[in-house]
């Protein structure tokens, strides 16, 4: 068990889900990324710290470039932090992330975060013109240039994924640098090579026992003082949904999940899923957040110290789940979960 972080961050992420209206029929991906922004507006009004993005180039996400939802969010919010969830690095060219990245950090004061990841699907690989035969290749050598990025001096830097830079300067800079996360899925070898570069680590937990990653990010900070880095933030990301009661977050939540857990899993060769594997995934031990304020508060309290975390990321939005639930959870986290996950720890300490 790792110590617990007095200053624990709480956030949310959503890829922009294709949600369904009163009527049952699919919004169309305009209104989606509209309510994206109003859900971000709300989650700042409340007081949460980060909003995440992803980015997703699929029927049922609406969000396929995260900077720019991220740039409208921050025309409309004061203080929480934008970040994406993740961004693909390895099908993008990095100096262009960079290049959004910090302006959108100049347009919202300081306040934009990047997490870099190889993504979970491979859409965009085709899409850009990428072989994925080259999968880890693109990521490791562009992550190397993102952390060269990173000092906004003359970059020189060669590779194979793209044209070599020489004494080159990348514009706009950013007043305090851009800080980058690296998001695993939880390979070790994807722990290490966050490590490397010393950036933050952000966890995708999205099955099996959160617990499990412990040894990860042992590894983690292990890695960091093999490099000689300082000790760096770990952040969690995890599906969930808040309601008033567990039978009421439960009933809402599951015909949404199955779905779009059955579509992903028919493109991935995996069994149907059934509603005792839910109960069981979104049960003490599992990856999903769902329930009531009470129930995802201490399940929260439970994974911080275990992991030691120092940002909690629930992933809100599930399949078509509708908007107005959304807007509800966003609440309910933001004005019960949050307060009762601070006085359990501030109790454990």
């Amino acid at each position: 068990m790792s110590p617990v972080n007095e200053h624990l961050e709480f956030g949310l992420d959503t890829f922009g889900d294709v949600t369904v209206d009163p009527d049952g029929h699919h919004v169309p991906h305009p209104q989606v990324l509209r309510d994206v922004v109003e859900q971000a507006v709300l989650a700042d009004r409340l007081g949460l710290d980060s909003f995440g993005v992803g980015e997703h180039h699929r029927a049922d996400f609406a969000v396929s470039a995260p900077e720019v939802v991220l740039g409208a969010i921050a025309g409309r919010t004061e203080r929480i932090r934008l970040t994406s969830a993740v961004t693909v690095l390895s099908s993008d060219d990095p100096v262009r992330v960079y290049q959004r990245f910090a302006t959108l950090d100049a347009l919202a004061e300081g306040r934009a975060e990047v997490v870099l990841g190889r993504g979970s699907f491979t859409e965009s690989f085709p899409l850009f013109g990428h072989d994925l035969g080259d999968y880890g290749t693109l990521f490791e050598e562009k992550l190397d240039l993102f952390a060269a990025l990173r000092t906004e001096g003359p970059i020189t830097w060669t590779g194979t994924t793209r044209a070599p830079l020489r004494d080159q300067r990348i514009y706009p800079t950013t007043a305090a640098g851009l800080r980058t996360w690296v998001g695993v899925g939880g390979s070790p070898e994807s722990v290490v090579r966050a490590a490397r570069h010393g950036f933050p680590l952000m966890l995708a937990v999205i099955g099996g026992e959160p617990a499990r990653f412990a040894p990860y990010v042992e590894l983690y900070h292990r890695a960091l003082d093999r490099f000689g880095h300082p000790p760096q933030p770990v952040g969690m990301h995890s599906p969930g949904h808040v309601a008033a009661t567990d039978d009421e977050a439960r009933d809402a939540y599951w015909p949404h999940w199955s779905v779009m857990r059955d579509r992903i899993g028919r493109e991935r060769g995996w069994p149907p899923t059934s509603r005792a594997e839910f109960e069981a995934t979104a049960g003490p031990d599992g990856a999903l957040f769902v329930g009531s304020p009470d129930t995802v508060a201490q399940k929260i309290a439970r994974v911080a110290p275990t992991l030691g975390l120092d940002r909690f990321v629930l992933k809100y939005s599930s399949g078509t789940l509708p908007h107005d639930r959304l807007l509800r959870c966003v609440d309910l986290y933001a004005t019960e979960v949050v307060p009762r996950v601070r006085a359990l720890l501030s109790s454990a300490r």
